[in-house]
């Protein structure tokens, strides 16, 4: 039974899952957009909302926690002193979800990942 489990599989192993999420998020927080599957989007979508609301915090503490998880400085440095003051006073949603077609290959679901 799937009772009380949340998250997709993606096809992956728990490593290979993390890893990607890591990869996707630092290039989504390095160029502002990203395109892939509308799954991988999904998955996305909460796991750099989460990112951005501790990097709200600001403290060295929350600095050290999201770099557990981006192990780009650059990355991580364009987080705290550009994108967490810009949503401030925003209490959540910072990252938008737009489907944009199919893929021709395989006919999967593509979608746009771009923050507010």
């Amino acid at each position: 039974m799937h009772h009380g489990k949340s998250g997709r599989k993606l096809g992956r192993t728990q490593n290979a899952r993390r890893s990607l999420a890591r990869a996707q998020a630092t290039a989504l927080l390095r160029s502002g957009r990203i395109q892939t599957t509308l799954a991988k989007a999904k998955e996305l979508r909460g796991f750099v909302e989460e990112l951005i609301t501790t990097a709200k915090g600001g403290d060295l503490h929350a600095r050290r926690q999201v770099l557990q998880d981006l192990q780009d400085v650059t990355v991580v440095r364009k987080l705290f002193d550009e994108l967490a003051p810009k949503y401030r006073d925003r209490p959540g949603g910072y990252v938008r979800v737009l489907k944009v077609g199919f893929r021709r290959g395989d006919a999967s679901e593509v979608a746009l990942v771009e923050l507010v």
